[in-house]
């Protein structure tokens, strides 16, 4: 009997849902959770002190950085594509608006940014915002550390008590002489922001690790604040004119190119800063562990156009710039947001601030703001991004970019840049090595790089230094082979076996074929070359050249000819149409199987060696680091043996992420201490001994153990004649208060008899029991009830066997002590659709996993 029967053809027909909206649906109540409400708390205190210091950095108006931070809080918040994401002037615009407002005053700077907005509403409406995602990381990496740079050169001489240069290299210039004129107080309030700014984090102890909630730029602002106020220095304080004479944006005035390069400078940089932004925030937000509710994945070309809009808006009344700041978001996204809620509010909160807190906002030294954003820009100059383009051999990218932002600008510096990764790329794509030599009289043409037009006459070249009639080796260590290359090669290669020699091709490109009806080159990368003239074979003799995901279709070439011989009692087999796909005719009993050269011997050696070649590259530093310290999965995975549910596939793991337990059934027997411990023994040895952090178990549609089960039901209904209980799974059994029980039944090797898989199937007993007993809630799938019995089994066997996790000993106590959590997970095949069980008193909910927003959101 088949562990799992195929879904039923009605199955693929289902209805197929849309990409949700990240707004909520009209008509549903506003509701504010309480995580958003002390995100939004947190994220204020962060946002108050850096947008007066942006402000403060740039030249602009105090008020400008406080009518940003709300714009974004509250436009960008609203309509952007990135629920948690948190937007307001940013310290990668510091540069670009210092230079705006030097050059053509602060009206115009408003006009320019309104002007920007509206070319990220053209751009997010042309759906674009991919294309930004294709900027090199090193360009990125070395505009955000020019930037950075210059930022703590200009607040640098602030923190010393001067005044800045209008450029990164008169700031230099001037650094000597203003360490030869401090002014003390100044220097005083500054040392004492940068101290908090570096010590509060590392506060230790629990004590210190209370006081941490409080966020470092707040309490460093404050406590420089409050120091200087009692002891009596008198730096420069902030001085915020009345919101009576705030200027707006007005007609922008200058040259037209000028300010055409001055719009796309601006539009470029808070594009690529924010869609970068919510690329970052979705990658915290799927490492963010617990219960909280995981809104879905970014829309970016929405976000680009919330970008724009806040643009506007924020231009239009006179603030900064706007971009997705991630001090900020990681900042709401730590603090447990949960949907965009926390991000409109901080922008409530920073509106009542600009209002009602402007005398206490009028006390900071403009000494503290300015050490803080220092610190900013510091801290843009990272380590991680430098190692990141070290590891990749992208330093003159990286460095090209640095250098052009600090001497030409952010627009001149990100165009060298891309110039540079453009001319590496190129590089990189034509720097090929070919080369020949002979060994014990087999001639190897080695090739390590990218093959291309370029590299054809030189691998001509080495070609033709392989004797006629001798026996040759190509490697080929390149990904890239291109058509000109390929013919070569394919030319060479039908000559030189014509001539009666051998050749085999190894490495990434191997499987070189000369058409259905020449000789075909080898396709084993690690079989040693042939000393002997090779028996001319046919792509069919050679076996499969599928693509490495084939197999996971089940797929086998129509043109293999690996049928076995016939054996008395078969049926004649129809000859499969052209192009269709055929099953390997070898039976599973097979002893080729195991011993010959069969079908499936050559099959499974072909799997091999495609992860060898293919895939063993990429995770051999990874298992390699498993081996040593040894596996820490952090959940425990409990599914049917059924070979379509394939677990690391539908939950995106690798290699140390599952601790997995499959069976027929996903069944847990219960503890009654008489039935299958090989269940339980990985259970406890998951929880007690690895220390995972959930179980989760996982049925699936078509299951042929729950099918068996009914069958055997039925079959035993029927035999008690007809004043036998109708209901499924209702016949005699001693049932427990928790679900599980005992009980017979007839049906060959079902719910009892003297099969294995009989005994085994009898704990699946208690899930028909809880189908059929009427107090229960009944199951439903997405809102509505199962599509027939078997469906209605499979849904209620995943609670079942919940039910007996929890009667486990070392599940029992881990969830009396808050380190472990359940979930229920129901797999659709046929649509390839995962629900995720929601259960109550009141029903039993799988609810469905949208398909475009990964494992973050539920519908």
């Amino acid at each position: 009997m088949s562990a799992c029967a195929p879904a039923h053809a009605t199955d693929s027909a289902r209805v197929q849902h849309s990409h949700p909206s990240h707004s909520p649906p009209p008509g549903r109540r506003f509701r504010l959770a309480g995580a958003d409400v002390s995100a939004a708390v947190a994220v204020f205190l962060i946002a108050l002190p850096l947008s007066l210091g942006i402000a403060l950095a740039t030249g602009a108006p105090l008020q400008a950085g406080l009518v940003a931070a709300a714009v974004g809080g509250l436009v960008a918040g609203r309509l952007g594509g990135s629920p948690l994401q948190v937007s307001g002037p940013a310290a990668g615009l510091t540069v670009v608006t210092a230079d705006l407002i030097a050059r053509y005053g602060w009206r115009t700077t408003c006009a320019i940014t309104v002007l920007a907005g509206l070319a990220q509403l053209g751009l997010g409406c042309l759906r674009v915002a991919r294309a930004a995602l294709a900027v090199s990381p090193a360009v990125v990496h070395g505009m955000l550390a020019g930037i950075g740079v210059t930022i703590a050169v200009a607040q640098l001489h602030i923190v010393l008590g001067g005044s800045p240069q209008s450029s990164v290299l008169g700031n230099f210039r001037a650094l000597p002489a203003q360490l030869a004129d401090l002014d003390p107080a100044t220097l005083a309030v500054s040392a004492l922001t940068l101290a908090l700014l570096l010590l509060w984090p590392r506060l230790p102890g629990r004590t210190g690790q209370l006081l941490r909630r409080a966020p470092a730029p707040l309490v460093a602002v404050v406590g420089a604040t409050a120091v200087a106020f009692l002891t009596g220095l008198t730096p420069t304080r902030v001085d915020l004119p009345s919101w009576r004479s705030h200027a707006l944006a007005g007609l922008p005035e200058g040259p037209v190119l000028g300010l055409v390069a001055a719009v796309l400078s601006t539009t470029l940089v808070c594009s690529v800063q924010s869609l970068l932004g919510a690329v970052a925030v979705d990658k915290l937000v799927t490492g963010r562990s617990g219960p909280l509710a995981r809104p879905g994945r970014s829309d970016l070309d929405r976000e680009l156009l919330g970008q724009g809009a806040a643009n506007a808006v924020s231009g239009a009344l006179g603030g900064l710039p706007v971009a997705g700041v991630a001090v900020r978001s990681s900042a709401n996204v730590r603090a447990g947001a949960v949907s965009r809620n926390s991000t409109m509010l901080h922008g409530v909160l920073v509106v009542i601030a600009a209002l009602l807190m402007v005398p206490l906002l009028e006390l900071i030294p403009l000494a503290s703001l300015a050490a803080l954003v220092m610190a900013v820009g510091i801290q843009m100059v990272s380590l991680h991004h430098i190692r990141a383009v070290t590891r990749h051999r992208e330093v003159p990218v990286y460095a090209v970019t640095t250098l052009g932002v600090v001497v030409f600008g952010v627009l001149g510096g990100v165009a060298l840049g891309v110039g540079v990764a453009v001319a590496l790329a190129l590089h990189r794509l034509t720097r090929t090595r070919i080369t020949h030599d002979e060994q014990k009289g087999t001639h190897y043409v080695r090739v390590r790089g990218q093959l291309t037009f370029l590299a054809v006459p030189r691998l001509s070249r080495a070609l033709h230094l392989v004797p006629h009639g001798a026996d040759a080796v190509v490697e080929l260590g390149g990904s890239f082979l291109d058509h000109a290359a390929y013919e070569s090669l394919q030319d060479w290669q039908r000559a030189h076996l014509a001539q009666g020699g051998t050749v085999e091709f190894t490495g990434r490109r191997a499987g070189i074929r000369t058409g259905a009806s020449a000789p075909a080159a080898a396709t084993t990368a690690s079989a040693p070359p042939t000393t002997a003239p090779a028996v001319p074979t046919t792509a069919a003799e050679t076996g499969c050249h599928c693509r490495p995901w084939t197999p996971w279709r089940n797929h086998r070439c129509a043109n293999v000819t690996d049928a076995a011989p016939a054996r008395p009692g078969d049926q004649p087999r129809e000859p499969a149409p052209e192009g269709a796909m055929v099953t390997d005719p070898t039976p599973p009993h097979s002893p080729a199987l195991l011993v010959g050269p069969g079908p499936s011997r050559r099959q499974l050696a072909r799997g091999l060696s495609t992860f060898q070649r293919a895939t063993a590259p990429h995770v051999r530093d990874e298992l390699a680091r498993l081996a040593r310290e040894g596996q820490q999965p952090s959940q425990l995975f409990l599914a049917c043996a059924d070979s379509r549910v394939v677990t690391s596939m539908i939950t995106a793991s690798g290699p140390g992420d599952l601790f997995v337990v499959r069976n027929v059934g996903n069944l847990v027997p219960p503890c009654d201490g008489g039935g299958d411990d090989s269940v339980a023994a990985g259970i406890e040895y998951a929880v007690d001994v690895l220390g995972v952090h959930s179980i989760t178990v996982c049925g699936h549609s078509g299951c042929g153990a729950m099918r068996a089960l009914l069958d055997s039901d039925a079959a035993a209904r029927s035999s008690a004649g007809p004043d036998a209980p109708s209901a499924p799974g209702s016949r005699s059994r001693t049932r427990t208060p928790s679900g599980s029980g005992s009980g017979s039944g007839s049906g060959s090797g079902s719910g009892d008899g003297p099969t294995p898989l009989g005994r085994w199937l009898k704990n699946g007993l208690p899930s028909l029991g809880r189908v059929a007993d009427p107090a229960r809630p009944g199951p439903l799938l997405a809102g509505r009830p199962p599509a027939d019995e078997v469906e209605r089994l499979c849904l209620a066997n995943v609670v079942q066997q919940l039910e007996h996790l929890r009667a486990h000993d070392s599940v029992a106590r881990a969830l009396r002590e808050g380190a472990l959590e359940l979930h229920g997970l129901y797999f659709h095949v046929a649509e390839a659709q995962a629900y995720l069980l929601s259960e109550t008193e009141e029903e039993v909910l799988f609810t469905r996993v949208e398909a475009a927003e990964g494992m973050q959101s539920l519908s």
